[in-house]
């Protein structure tokens, strides 16, 4: 049981990871602010996106940590 959890863990970790990564610098930004006054352009990455990666990617790695540590009976 142990080892599925910690298996499910690293997995659960990995998705949010590459979601986060991906949401952050892979994809294509979900908006563009543009100031008409400067004439600049700037890039609105996905937060929720990257939010629930991160959240995601510590919740995996902290099921796989617990579940790998040596339980007090």
């Amino acid at each position: 049981m142990r080892a599925l959890l910690v298996t499910i863990g690293i997995l659960l970790a990995a998705v949010g990871g590459a979601v986060a990564y991906r949401a952050a610098f892979g994809d294509v930004p979900s908006a563009f602010i543009v100031n008409e006054a400067s004439g600049s352009v700037r890039e609105v990455h996905n937060v929720w996106r990257v939010a629930l990666g991160v959240l995601l990617l510590v919740a995996g790695a902290g099921l796989a940590f617990f579940a790998a540590r040596r339980g007090r009976a």
